[in-house]
């Protein structure tokens, strides 16, 4: 099954320079015999209200976590959108697709009292509805990529999903996904040039590709003159504490049936002897810590083009002006919807198949709210 999957998404070229995604050339169309998956939290704005965002960012993730391990090592496209994610893969993984949706269904109502809706649907259905479906690679470093969406097609994935077409039904109770590798261990990372802002904008009917990419460019290029192009990750990774402030929710995530109070103090344990590593500075065995957080930052997924460009920038308030400017003409002009939320704390969330290797992958969103607070408050 290796070889059918990696056929296309293997051939693509790894982009390092994010401006070049700008260019609506970069994009390759997704064959017609792929699926697209794609998951959300129902009412995820009204759970962060709650105080529940890093809960909210962990069931995203997870439906990313299991996937990959679902894959078994084949490179896939995925996006993580804060509150849910999206995907496509063959249709030879089409059948595991959908049971790990539907287990992530289950383990997320069991697990935290948190409604999870998926969908799946063939690529062919999304170009039958006049959108399409295109992807580029972009790889922050050489450890990881991360994919970019483009066309419309996962847009519109989502609002079928939302309307309860192609809707994969909850596994039976009890069902597991499998998690392994998921994990939220470091602290917020507070904003050191202003505010941590998330930032959402969507082309509308009206925009061209042309429109598009023209403004894209426009807000990267304010964004570039922030310091580290507004990477809100410190270079040597965020801030590590003991105990750490996930670790409720890691042993939900982590316990796979296991009495919860003995897989907290199991993590309570390990995250002591991971945190006094850091602390010390010193490797153990092929584990090194400097290298390790300094690939942490390396590999954050702080902004991408998700039908649409979205963003968590650390932003002073000059930029910020500067770029809610140009998405006001922009809207005005009747070309984008976009929504933005400002807050003190970026946070984290982690996918780390092994420590001693670079390709661990590091989810990036404002604190309070983040992306799904920008997404409530579009406009256009």
């Amino acid at each position: 099954m290796k070889d059918a999957q990696a056929a296309f998404y293997d051939s693509l070229t790894l982009l390092r320079d994010f401006a070049r995604l700008a260019d609506p050339v970069q994009f390759s169309a997704l064959p017609d015999d792929w699926v697209v998956g794609v998951a959300d939290i129902v009412d995820s704005t009204g759970e962060i209200a709650k105080g529940r965002y890093k809960t909210v960012n962990m069931v995203g993730a997870a439906v990313i976590s299991a996937m990959i391990n679902a894959m078994k090592g084949s490179d896939f496209p995925y996006v993580f959108g804060g509150d849910g994610a999206g995907f496509a893969v063959p249709a030879s993984a089409a059948d595991d697709a959908r049971s790990t949706l539907a287990a992530l269904r289950r383990w997320a109502e069991e697990e935290f009292g948190i409604s999870l809706r998926a969908a799946l649907m063939p690529v062919a259905e999304i170009r039958a509805s006049d959108r399409d479906l295109r992807v580029a690679r972009y790889a922050p470093s050489d450890g990881v990529d991360y994919a970019m969406f483009s066309g419309g097609g996962l847009a519109w994935a989502e609002a079928q999903m939302k309307a309860g077409a192609f809707a994969v039904p909850v596994a039976e109770p009890g069902a597991q996904p499998d998690l392994t590798g998921l994990s939220c261990r470091w602290s917020n990372i507070r904003a050191a040039h202003g505010q941590i802002v998330s930032l959402v904008i969507e082309p509308t009917a009206h925009a061209t590709e042309s429109d598009f990419a023209d403004l894209a460019q426009s807000v990267l290029v304010a964004s570039e003159g922030l310091e580290r192009a507004g990477h809100p990750v410190p270079v040597n990774g965020p801030p590590m504490n003991w105990p750490p402030p996930g670790l409720d929710i890691d042993a939900h995530v982590s316990r796979r049936g296991r009495n919860l109070t003995l897989q907290k103090l199991g993590l309570l344990a390990q995250n002591l002897l991971i945190y006094l590593l850091f602390k010390a500075g010193r490797p153990l065995g092929d584990f090194q810590p400097e290298h390790y957080q300094q690939m942490v930052s390396r590999n954050a997924d702080y902004r991408k083009f998700d039908d649409g460009l979205k963003m968590t920038l650390d932003c002073d308030e000059a930029t910020l002006l500067q770029i809610r400017i140009m998405l006001e003409q922009a809207r005005g002009q009747g070309k984008i919807r976009y929504g933005l939320h400002a807050q003190d704390e970026a946070m984290m969330t982690c996918f780390v198949p092994s420590a001693t290797r670079d390709d661990h992958v590091h989810f990036i969103d404002g604190a309070s709210g983040g992306y799904a607070q920008a997404a409530a408050a579009m406009q256009g």
